[in-house]
């Protein structure tokens, strides 16, 4: 037996769209976590060795911090089992040939795709295309 598959041609995955604009911010490695990050109901904070990096709805973000503004979230709805294979590549691949830019975060559930707002409505349609559901 293989491993599971989570989107093969003909399988259709609903996505949802965040109405909060979102945006990308880079820090310092060595920054504390911004409180005003995570007082919002949904954020991601990621460290590495070379920057600490926080999406957060763009109206916390104090002007000094460089960010990229703009930008909205997808939802893959429901939760997926982390064995499954393909879910992410399912929805990257029609926005990638489409011509639109991503930028994905991962929870433990589900996958977030984030687009730029002028794209949303491509993206959207795009993904629709390739028999996805987008709400």
């Amino acid at each position: 037996m293989g491993n599971p598959v989570a989107s093969t041609p003909g399988t259709s995955l609903r996505l949802s769209v965040f109405a909060e604009r979102l945006a990308v911010c880079r820090m310092a490695p060595d920054s504390e976590i911004p409180a005003w990050a995570t007082a919002a109901p949904f954020f991601s904070v990621t460290r590495t060795p070379g920057e600490l990096s926080v999406v957060c709805p763009e109206q916390v973000v104090p002007p000094e911090v460089l960010c990229e503004r703009g930008w909205r979230a997808l939802k893959l709805e429901g939760a997926f089992d982390l064995s499954l294979i393909g879910v992410l590549v399912s929805v990257v691949t029609p926005l990638a040939e489409a011509g639109v830019s991503v930028f994905a975060l991962a929870t433990y559930d589900t996958d977030y795709v984030l687009v730029k707002e002028e794209q949303l409505d491509h993206a959207a349609a795009a993904l629709r295309r390739s028999g996805h559901e987008v709400r």
